[in-house]
Parts: C-alpha cells; sequence; structure tokens
C-alpha cells in the first residue's frame, strides 16, 4: 500500500510538471503558443467570410510573410485569408488543417515552401505537436510512435525559450515569439522580421518535389473538389542560386506539380530572385516592397487562369 501510495504521488507530480510545461508550450508563452493562436484567428476570420467565393491562401511561412492576401483581394475583387502558417508543421498536417475551413466554391491557392516539398513522410518538427495544441492529435498521419515522444515533449519547455520569457517578461512586462505579432483582418503579417545576425548566401535546391508530396498534394486535391472547391499550386518566390541543378529541380518540381493542378509562376525566372533587397529574414519571406511585386505577379498570373467567373 505505501509503495503503491509513493507512485501515486510520483505520477501526480509528473502529470502537473507536464501540465505546467504544456500550459506554457502551447497554450501561454512558447513559440507553439503563438502558432496555435494565429492559426486559430485566421480560422476565425474564414468563417466569418460569408461570400460565395474565396481565395485561400495555404503553405507554411514562406506564404504567411510573402503574399500579401489584403492586396490579392483588393486587386481581384474576391474575399482572400491568407490562411498559411509555418513549415515546419509539415505539408500533411497543414493540409488536413484545411479541412474544416475550405468550403464549396473556395479557390484554394497552395504555395509551398521547397523545405516541406522535399520531405520523403509530409511530417516536420512541430508535426505532432501543433496537432495536440490545436486539440487534433494525430493530424495528418502522425505515427502512434512520433504522436507519443512529441507528446511528452510538448511538456517539457526548453532551458533557451524558458530564459527568453523569463527575461521578456522582466524587461517588457510580457510574452513574445516569432508569430505573436498582430495580424490583419485578411490574415496577413503586421511585422516585418529583419535579417541581423547572418549575412545572404543564395539557396540551392538539391532535389525535385518528393512523391510523398506529390501523393499528399494529389489528394489534398481530391478533398478540395469534393467541397466543391479549386485547386490552384504556386512556386515560392526564393533568393536561390541560379546553378543549373537548383534551376533542373525548380522546373522539375513546376512539371510534376502541373500534372496535379495549374501551377502559377514565372516560366522564364522560375521564381527564383538573386536579389536579397527584396527579402526579409529568410529566403522566402519578403519586405513590404517585395510582397506587393509579389502579389501583383500572383494575381496576374491568377487572372491568366481565368478561374474568377
Amino acid at each position: 500500500m505505501k509503495k503503491f501510495l509513493q507512485l501515486s504521488s510520483w505520477l501526480m507530480i509528473a502529470a502537473v510538471a507536464w501540465g505546467v510545461g504544456y500550459l506554457y508550450n502551447a497554450r501561454y508563452g512558447g513559440e507553439l503558443s503563438w502558432l496555435r493562436i494565429m492559426y486559430e484567428q485566421k480560422k476565425a476570420i474564414a468563417s466569418e467570410v460569408k461570400s460565395p467565393k474565396r481565395i485561400l491562401i495555404v503553405g507554411g511561412s514562406g506564404a504567411h510573410y510573402t503574399v500579401d492576401a489584403g492586396l490579392m483581394q483588393q486587386q481581384l475583387g474576391i474575399p482572400t485569408i491568407n490562411m498559411a502558417t509555418d513549415g515546419p508543421v509539415g505539408l500533411d498536417v497543414i493540409l488536413a488543417s484545411m479541412d474544416d475551413v475550405i468550403r464549396k466554391g473556395d479557390i484554394v491557392v497552395l504555395i509551398p515552401e521547397y523545405l516541406i516539398l522535399l520531405e520523403d513522410d509530409g511530417l516536420g518538427d512541430r508535426s505532432g505537436q501543433f496537432g495536440v495544441a490545436i486539440g487534433k492529435p494525430g493530424l495528418g498521419g502522425v505515427p502512434a510512435k512520433q504522436l507519443a515522444q512529441d507528446i511528452m515533449l510538448l511538456g517539457v519547455p526548453t532551458l533557451r525559450a524558458v530564459t527568453k520569457s523569463s527575461v521578456e517578461f522582466a524587461q517588457k512586462g510580457r510574452l513574445t515569439g516569432y508569430y505573436s505579432d498582430p495580424i490583419t483582418a485578411n490574415g496577413d503579417p503586421t511585422v516585418m522580421k529583419q535579417r541581423l545576425k547572418t549575412p545572404w548566401w543564395q539557396l540551392k535546391i538539391k532535389a525535385p518535389v518528393s512523391r510523398h508530396a506529390l501523393r499528399s498534394i494529389k489528394e489534398f486535391k481530391e478533398q478540395v473538389e469534393a467541397k466543391g472547391g479549386t485547386l490552384v499550386l504556386g512556386l515560392s518566390w526564393i533568393y536561390a542560386s541560379t546553378d543549373s541543378k537548383t534551376l533542373d529541380n525548380i522546373s522539375k518540381t513546376a512539371e510534376k506539380l502541373g500534372e496535379i493542378a495549374p501551377v502559377l509562376y514565372d516560366k522564364q525566372t522560375l521564381n527564383v530572385k538573386t536579389d536579397s533587397s527584396l527579402f526579409a529574414d529568410t529566403h522566402y519571406h519578403l519586405n513590404p516592397p517585395g510582397r506587393r511585386t509579389r502579389t501583383t505577379e500572383l494575381v496576374e498570373q491568377f487572372r491568366a487562369l481565368n478561374l474568377k467567373e
């Protein structure tokens, strides 16, 4: 009996400790918590748009910090919501997280970063934890073993994160994170990050889109169409090398994606940019002038598809 009580006490202490870690990581203050809040805010925005036709921008941060949905809405005259979240969530989870958002008449514009197009399993570092944080454990087909590990780690804040939050709270009286800045009524970011610590270098794309990604996007298209929507794909704008291998891999990616759905991109440049002044903090995130230029180009390519009427 004594051993049972001791074991129960330790289990209770462990459960309380995990719960405290979970609250920090997923609910109040950790990076995952800010991502969850942003996703839920975007879902709320989308649910309030009653128009029979909407444009939903889907992808990771490479779409969130690249497409100006407000400008796109203004230029096309169709309500446009930037639903993009974060690349490390993984392609399969990003696509699955849209299941209860898409409605009849929607045009879903999926613009995935190469980071997630090249993954062989459609999962990323935050796949399991993101699903748990939004109340959908296993979302996107996260394997049970990985999900169990992710759930355990969800209750363990890193020392770096706790230290950062403690310093912030002491200095600012509040906690912040990469995705903690407000978003607009169209789901767009309001604050542009800046690259401060490391110099720019040109990204190289070392392989074309993976078979898994193609299969996932094909299945996603079927899901979108089953809801009465239309899927359109887009290549990311990236600050990258123009070496033959990179261009060849991007060209193959565009060709393969084009077998699934229309692909929006510049046929001449393949959306490869060699001017880093267009970008903000990463090879995918654009600064405000870059976002306006990219969005206007995207609108022109969208109009060429003649999907509006």
